[in-house]
């Protein structure tokens, strides 16, 4: 475990070559209006885990359950999906099952993005392309295609399948449909991000108190980027947000020790729908402000307490568990460095089901 403490966390200014990236949106009224919409769209559960607690040493941890989130198993239901329905209505159409006949969108996916995608697309009549590496396991592609994806193998890790993406979007005109952004693209990470806020929200309001810990996995860092900036609007600085990474993609931690965004390259990860070598820079932004810690985990140190959570009743993969894992595995050095003790009140995210 390794921990850079964010020496930045509450300055105005951006960092360097982030000052025309916009901050994450807390706008939730936003996004509850269209989910109101949605006969899919429920409230996952706030789960209180008095035998994690004890185990991690911590008055009480919640976990936000996301496995169940839209029959999708992932909160990256609330995402892709979210965009595709804010475009859908914002044509105007009567019949919005057939709003994006025309349309097709495009991205790339390390996992259950490319369900958001398919999902969304397949809701309001468009069609749906997702590239995968080829590290991404084939019965995550069945997944896709019985959603209604078209699935295109490209390359042989995420950001060369996201390169592929990118380049078929120029030449087909598709709309591609990123969970990450860059200079130039940031309109549609950046309502990707805002349907995020729906969970947060709802953690929010069905936590007991205030915690003292909000623990958040990243990838590229949407909802980790989404969250923190909801907390910190709602909790101010009662809350201490940390965001965990796999050691062999610590992009955020990197970019934040550097002073500027920086890609990290470096062996696969077991994580890995977290194993993304390069920040959303509206991520990134909307961190440096908002979080006081990166963490980054070793592979080994997440695997370790998968079957404590399991027997918990928490069965998730390593990305979805890695925050959990984090507080698990902090040993005494690693908990003075984040203040946690015996009276800390922790909120964590199981992010995604078991599977492939």
């Amino acid at each position: 475990m390794h921990i850079v403490s964010n020496a930045r966390h509450g300055d105005v200014p951006a960092l360097a070559g982030l000052e025309a990236i916009p901050d994450p949106s807390t706008d939730v009224a936003a996004v509850a209006a269209l989910l109101a919409r949605c006969p899919a769209a429920a409230e996952t559960p706030l789960l209180a885990t008095d035998e994690l607690a004890r185990a991690a040493g911590v008055a009480a941890l919640h976990v936000k359950d996301e496995r169940g989130r839209m029959g999708l198993g992932s909160f990256k239901a609330l995402g892709a999906a979210y965009v595709i329905a804010c475009d859908a209505v914002a044509t105007g159409a009567e019949d919005l099952k057939t709003a994006l006949g025309d349309v097709t969108y495009v991205t790339a996916s390390a996992g259950n993005h490319g369900l958001s995608v398919a999902a969304g697309a397949g809701v309001f009549g468009a069609r749906a392309v997702v590239h995968l590496a080829d590290t991404v396991p084939e019965a995550f592609a069945d997944r896709l295609r019985e959603k209604g994806a078209e699935v295109v193998r490209s390359g042989a890790d995420y950001e060369a399948s996201m390169a592929a993406a990118e380049r078929a979007a120029e030449d087909n005109g598709w709309r591609l449909l990123s969970d990450s952004s860059w200079p130039g693209y940031t309109t549609r990470p950046w309502r990707l991000m805002e349907g995020y806020l729906a969970l947060m929200d709802e953690a929010i309001r069905q936590m007991p108190a205030p915690p003292t810990h909000l623990l958040l996995q990243a990838g590229v860092g949407g909802l980790a980027g989404a969250a923190a900036a909801l907390a910190r609007a709602v909790w101010g600085e009662r809350v201490r947000i940390v965001v965990v990474e796999p050691a062999a993609a610590p992009a955020l931690q990197a970019s934040i020790a550097a002073g500027r965004p920086v890609e990290t390259p470096g062996p696969v990860s077991s994580m890995g729908r977290l194993d993304c070598k390069a920040p959303s820079l509206i991520a990134l932004k909307g961190l440096a402000r908002d979080a006081d810690a990166f963490v980054t985990l070793e592979d080994a140190e997440v695997e370790a307490h998968l079957a404590t959570l399991a027997a918990a009743g928490l069965a998730t993969t390593p990305s979805g568990g890695a925050g959990l894992a984090a507080l698990l595995a902090a040993d005494a050095e690693a908990r003075a460095a984040l203040g946690l003790g015996a009276e800390s009140r922790v909120l964590a995210i199981v992010s995604e089901e078991a599977g492939p």
